[in-house]
């Protein structure tokens, strides 16, 4: 066949988790998976080494747990205040969206990937927002965003 059984050794983003036996195309097995040393082939003798590699999953995962809970814990403490150009008649010239938020974290001490920002579109007007932040699959936490309006000087008066 064209597919190989590998036990991955450690977490592959949109393929597995340490332990996990996966199967996967024999050339990405042989070429990439295996020389690089992120998976073993799903033999008998390899597999007697799953409750290690599982002992290992479990003790990661607690610890991504701990990390997103005290991550929550500072985000719910934070408002951010961001601010929008406007022109005088309140216009808004652009928008705040997830990467000015992820930005906005970055300048408070968390690093937040923009991507665990659930923004459904982005913000086009002034006024007070709460914004969840997806940081684990079992923790969210909600954002509170204040956003202010900066008259543009170079507004151009179309309004």
């Amino acid at each position: 066949m064209s597919n190989r059984e590998v036990i991955l050794k450690e977490k592959i983003h949109g393929l597995g988790a340490e332990a996990d036996v996966v199967t996967v195309k024999i050339g990405y097995a042989a070429n990439y998976l295996i020389p690089k040393g992120l998976a073993y082939r799903a033999s008998k003798g390899n597999l007697r080494h799953l409750a290690a590699l599982q002992k290992k999953r479990s003790l990661r995962e607690a610890q991504e747990l701990i990390d997103a809970q005290a991550a929550a814990s500072k985000i719910r403490k934070i408002k951010l205040t961001l601010e929008l150009a406007t022109g005088k008649a309140g216009k808004a010239f652009g928008s705040v969206t997830t990467m000015d938020i992820s930005k906005a974290l970055e300048e408070k001490g968390l690093t937040v990937d923009r991507h665990n920002i659930d923004l459904a579109k982005p913000i086009k007007h002034t006024g007070d927002f709460e914004v969840p932040i997806k940081l684990h699959p079992e923790v969210t936490a909600d954002l509170r965003i204040w956003v202010k309006g900066q008259e543009g000087e170079g507004s151009s008066g179309d309004e």
